[in-house]
């Protein structure tokens, strides 16, 4: 049975970054990966996306919009994908999912089958089978083998930075836990073929 229970993490033994030296950080160290994958844990229910239209169309209750503003990034998203094949370094992301799917969860699922089309690779894992007895698990991002940073946000899931953490133990221990995930949950096609495809129409967020 894959290990359930997170390893431990101290925000104090990290780097604090605001959100703009986190994103430059990160592009910067993505740019040189060659060779390695890179794997995500993604647990909040909620997140306040920027620079989004598509977002901005759900805000506003326009589910229409929202995806189609989502599908006219699948360009974008592609050419990602084959950067990504060239250099031989994969992103893996494992989505956790709560029932009832709020409307930004199935926005965001819709997101991330397109994304799985164009070449990332997400799985969902449903909230239930982790061990949280300290709380929900943290945003990681583990980038090519090298890198760790613990993704904050606010209270009401806007960014705020990240803590990187560079420690190879500690790098290691974190990517086989999110590895661990990732082969126990199912490939976000089949998924959302049964779980969200479904569904009616959103008309508002809050629903």
């Amino acid at each position: 049975m894959p290990e359930r229970r997170a390893p431990a993490l101290n925000p104090e033994d990290g780097c604090r970054l605001t959100r703009e030296e986190y994103r430059r950080d990160f592009r910067e160290r993505d740019a040189r990966i060659r060779g390695r994958d890179s794997w995500k844990l993604e647990r909040r229910q909620y997140f306040e996306e920027q620079n989004s239209p598509s977002r901005d169309a759900l805000r506003r209750g326009d589910w229409a919009g929202a995806l189609r503003l989502l599908e006219e990034r699948r360009g974008a998203l592609e050419a990602i994908g084959r950067e990504d094949e060239e250099r031989g370094s994969f992103f893996h992301r494992v989505r956790v999912v709560e029932r009832p799917l709020s409307a930004y969860l199935r926005w965001e699922l819709h997101s991330l089958r397109m994304r799985a089309e164009c070449g990332e690779r997400v799985r969902i894992v449903h909230a239930e089978e982790l061990a949280e007895e300290s709380g929900p698990l943290p945003e990681i991002v583990v980038l090519g083998g090298g890198t760790l940073y613990q993704v904050l946000y606010t209270g009401t899931g806007e960014p705020a930075g990240a803590v990187r953490h560079t420690e190879p133990e500690l790098v290691a221990v974190w990517e086989g836990f999110i590895r661990s995930l990732y082969r126990r949950g199912e490939d976000v096609a089949s998924w959302f073929a049964r779980e969200v495809a479904p569904l009616e129409p959103s008309r508002a967020e809050g629903e």
